[in-house]
């Protein structure tokens, strides 16, 4: 069996961040490193949005940046400058394309397309198995899910951040190219927590996609319904769909970083470094990375990388709340983004915030409630 020193299973955003961000540190020349992945990612399957206050590592594949975002509710609506932020997007084929071709011109580096089936930790080594051999590795970093634990485990609630979007031309000049909808519960809720997600990237193009943080998915068409819906009531009925994509985020507390092992790290959706309570990963994952490429430069052992923070907690008790009333989700947000500062929601959001912004930031929610979530929390752990 070949061996190496470091092996990354699944080539998405979290793996792609890790072997980039190892190949520009010197410390990492003489490794010898395996990229393993079923398909060889050149599409676009799908975008990635995050907010950064200064240019970032990823600018050269951004295509689109803005500096207002617009929320909307029944109760409080407003177009937010969010200055020293910018909102930024990325679409995968940009980012893909970027990374591979900046592997060519590695040697130390090995792409395989082949299937991964399990890993086995044996103490002083990895095996890794594919549906067409077996590896060594010292390390292992996998971004693949393996397991399904998390959607059958009941002591954390499961939520899905599940949408479909559409990319649309329009024959006019219709779109404001300065702001992006970042999130609009204006659309009907129908028991769950719904909103539109706009992002205007020239006058004429944009994407739309309809989102749910709710349990259960709908049918394709329930989505479009929306979609089209929505287009109208915006006056806009003449347009052509280039194209479309669609995901389904799992939002959860489950501690996937017990699953790690001190040879083997899972990254990225699979490490649990989406953000629970609004299912961003992209920028996450960018943070996550960075510190494990620290972390692996003076330390051993993988399973001490992963540590509960406080931000875990806030997250958790979001999500109790959520998934024991979706149908208040709208009304939650509403009340965030209309009693805070956008930039310190963002910044909380970011995991950023000290203590004291927390408590400022939590006393403008319905303490009743989450003191009651709380309790049963505590309850629930006991």
């Amino acid at each position: 069996m070949q061996k190496y020193d470091y092996i990354i299973t699944g080539t998405g955003a979290s793996g792609l961040m890790l072997v980039y961000h190892m190949l520009t540190d010197d410390f990492f020349d003489q490794k010898q490193i395996l990229l393993i992945d079923k398909e060889i990612k050149n599409q676009n399957d799908r975008t990635w949005c995050f907010w950064e206050k200064k240019e970032g590592v990823w600018d050269t594949v951004v295509s689109k940046k803005w500096n207002h975002i617009f929320f909307g509710s029944t109760d409080f609506s407003d177009t937010i400058d969010i200055s020293p932020y910018t909102y930024k997007q990325i679409r995968s084929k940009d980012f893909y394309n970027f990374v591979f071709t900046f592997l060519q011109e590695k040697s130390n580096v090995t792409l395989v397309q082949e299937k991964l089936i399990g890993l086995n930790d044996e103490g002083r080594i990895v095996e890794v198995e594919t549906d067409q051999k077996k590896y060594l590795g010292d390390k292992v970093f996998n971004s693949v899910l393996l397991s399904s634990a998390y959607k059958t485990q009941r002591q954390y609630p499961l939520l899905n951040q599940h949408f479909i979007g559409w990319f649309i031309k329009t024959e006019t000049p219709v779109f404001d190219t300065e702001t992006a909808t970042f999130m609009d519960f204006t659309v009907d809720q129908k028991g769950n927590t719904r909103f539109m997600y706009f992002l205007p990237t020239s006058e004429t193009e944009a994407l739309f996609e309809y989102t749910l943080f709710s349990k259960d998915l709908l049918s394709k068409s329930a989505y479009e319904t929306e979609i089209k819906a929505y287009l109208e009531s915006k006056g806009i009925k003449e347009y052509q769909i280039t194209e479309k994509e669609k995901g389904c985020i799992p939002m959860t507390c489950y501690e996937f970083r017990k699953q790690n092992s001190a040879n083997i790290i899972h990254i990225g959706t699979a490490g649990g470094w989406t953000k629970p309570s609004t299912g961003f990963t992209f920028q996450n994952s960018e943070k996550r990375v960075r510190k494990l490429v620290k972390f692996l430069k003076r330390n051993n052992d993988l399973s001490r990388f992963e540590k509960r923070t406080k931000f875990w907690y806030y997250d958790l008790l979001l999500l109790d709340l959520l998934s024991k009333e979706n149908q208040n989700g709208a009304s939650l947000f509403s009340r965030l983004f209309r009693r805070n500062k956008t930039t310190t929601i963002l910044k909380f959001l970011d995991e950023e915030t000290s203590f004291l912004e927390d408590l400022k930031i939590m006393s403008t929610m319905p303490i009743v409630k989450f003191l009651k979530t709380i309790w049963n929390r505590l309850l629930k752990q006991n």
